[in-house]
């Protein structure tokens, strides 16, 4: 009897954790199939939102100003439906969940970030007219840019402050689809970013630089790439442009050998600026810019400018033929008077080397270089250009470092200092930096046929948690043997008019330092110096025509640093082969 309740009670017990389980099975599958359908119409939202948020890219740059506000409704529409569906309750609940809870996270912080920019930084951005950044007629519209301010950097700041909250999101905790989601949208909020950073600055600094309130005088200097120097090229020619209500105008024109030498330096230089260049940096206009650091070079031109000519400079700018090169792509192509036409593929040849071999004088090629200068000048101010072609050009050119900025205004100069446009050679960085910079060491004009590569290999980790860094560099040289003018070929320091000498400084990271370093296999002697808290390592190359050498150096980063790797290159007539690796930061 007793046997018999007994099993009545186990069976009655057994039914009830059947019940609760398919209670809560039920449930659970309920949840499951609701969360599926969620998912499925929040993955479709936020497809429809991307492939709208390019056509609005599209039509902004376009200026279709009308059809964009149309698509920006319908953008906000869709996020604020993916935001819609992953912001109550359930979802949230099952954001806590151990297994996918990441991924649920994620995809909520995903459709709340599309929804803050389509809502806070898009509609700024279909007001503004691409076209009120270019000038019309040689002025630019700068109450317009003022008037667009406010909303620019609001702007501005929703695109960063989004920006930072997919940074926040796990790694390596997602499921494929959602990290690869996560993934693309970080790419591109870095560059949105970058773009309304670009906006903002533009709209606060364009009308001060542009001389809203009084005028303002810019040298701007051309790198001739053929002779190269750390920034690019010797500073070759310049122009002095002034601004004034908006209205540029290009009134002077010379070349850096109109202002001589100099005794002694024309500003004082620190020691170890000194150990590293001697007196030159300060004494010779085309040496200013053996320093990669654009702001002390610039310094040092305006004044030997300033020495000679007088007047008032607010700011240097520094651009080189390859930038021009982009810049053609947008104006089209520009009549030289005299001279044949400069193209986009054909103005770097053209400058750089045909130059010296059909204008032997020295004068005549300055003459030359004036001209073509100031003809790209008057096609950007007076011509109708299409907004989007110049940004793609200008970035471009800012990217690879070849357009370069520095004012004599510290307040100004601040808002470039963290940017690629201000050249400034960073004192604190959280990315262990190796900066690979050339400088001609015999006086010629063989750059032009100077190819390079460069290679950066990541090490293992040391005992303090220090990491060996292992720099590969290739320089080639594709020069003739003969027929070179005597103006290319230069001063044959080598002993080989045709040989070209490079002078390779390699700058640690910062509180790193180099090791040793092997030319073509062979150890090689490295001469030795302090910048900017970064020690660097200096020898010759020459490469003969037609030859290829290879100089292999490490060294060696601080301790506790992580284990992303960057390379700084000086910009050269042809773009750099690079390779970077990379590896976790040590002790981990």
């Amino acid at each position: 009897m007793r046997r018999t309740r007994s099993r009545r009670a186990v069976r009655r017990t057994v039914r009830r954790i059947l019940l609760t389980t398919l209670v809560v099975g039920c449930l659970l599958a309920l949840l499951g199939g609701w969360l599926g359908l969620r998912g499925w119409q929040t993955r479709g939202h936020l497809e429809n939102a991307a492939s709208l948020a390019q056509d609005l890219s599209q039509q902004v740059l376009d200026g279709e100003t009308a059809q964009a506000r149309r698509t920006l409704e319908a953008l906000q529409q869709q996020t604020a439906a993916a935001r819609s569906r992953t912001g109550d309750v359930g979802w949230r609940a099952a954001s806590s969940a151990p297994y996918g809870g990441p991924s649920m996270s994620a995809v909520r912080e995903l459709a709340a970030g599309l929804d803050e920019l389509a809502r806070r930084a898009f509609p700024a951005l279909v007001e503004l007219n691409p076209r009120t950044l270019l000038p019309s007629q040689g002025r630019l519209d700068l109450a317009t840019l003022r008037g667009a301010l406010p909303s620019l950097v609001e702007a501005d700041t929703a695109v960063r402050e989004v920006r930072d909250r997919i940074a926040g999101l796990p790694s390596g905790e997602l499921v494929p689809a959602v990290e690869q989601a996560v993934t693309r949208l970080r790419v591109e909020l870095d560059r949105l970013a970058a773009a309304t950073g670009v906006a903002r600055r533009a709209a606060t600094l364009l009308p001060t630089l542009l001389g809203a309130d009084r005028p303002r005088t810019y040298l701007v200097l051309f790198q001739n790439l053929a002779e190269p120097r750390a920034t690019g090229g010797i500073f070759g020619a310049f122009a002095v442009v002034r601004a004034e209500k908006g209205e540029v105008k290009l009134v002077r024109q010379g070349a850096a050998t109109d202002l001589n030498a100099f005794k002694r330096p024309v500003a004082p230089l620190s020691r170890q600026q000194r150990a590293l260049y001697t007196d030159l940096l300060g004494i010779y206009p085309a040496d200013v810019n053996l320093t990669p650091h654009f702001p002390t070079a610039a310094r040092l031109f305006r004044e030997m400018y300033l020495r000679v000519v007088g007047g008032t400079v607010d700011g240097v700018l520094a651009t080189d033929p390859v930038a021009l090169s982009y810049l053609l792509k947008a104006t089209g192509p520009v009549a030289v008077p005299g001279y044949p036409k400069l193209t986009g593929p054909t103005v770097v040849r053209a400058l750089l080397s045909d130059t010296y071999q059909r204008i032997e004088k020295p004068a005549q090629q300055d003459r030359y270089f004036a001209a073509s200068a100031r003809a790209v000048f008057d096609a950007l101010l007076k011509r109708t250009l299409n907004p989007q072609a110049v940004a793609q050009a200008v970035d471009k050119a800012v990217t690879e470092r070849r357009l370069l900025f520095w004012s004599a205004h510290p307040d100004e100069q601040r808002e470039f200092v963290d940017t690629r446009l201000a050249g400034v050679l960073p004192e604190q960085e959280t990315v262990s930096n190796v900066g690979v910079f050339l400088n001609d060491g015999s006086g010629a004009k063989l750059g032009y046929y100077l190819h390079r590569s460069a290679e950066l290999g990541v090490g293992d980790c040391r005992d303090d948690g220090s990491r060996e860094l292992r720099l590969r560099l290739t320089l080639r040289s594709s020069a003739p043997a003969s027929g070179l003018s005597e103006s290319v070929r230069g001063l044959a320091m080598s002993g080989d008019p045709y040989t070209i000498r490079v002078l390779v400084s390699v700058f640690s990271p910062v509180r790193g330092s180099p090791l040793n370093a092997r030319l073509d296999g062979r150890p090689v002697p490295m001469g030795g110096g302090v910048e900017r808290g970064r020690q660097v390592g200096v020898t010759s190359v020459d490469i003969g025509p037609g030859r290829t050498r290879v100089l292999e150096v490490s060294l060696l980063t601080p301790p506790k640093t992580s284990g992303e790797v960057g390379l700084w290159l000086t910009p050269g007539v042809t773009p750099w082969t690079t390779r970077v690796g990379s590896a976790p930061a040590c002790g981990r």
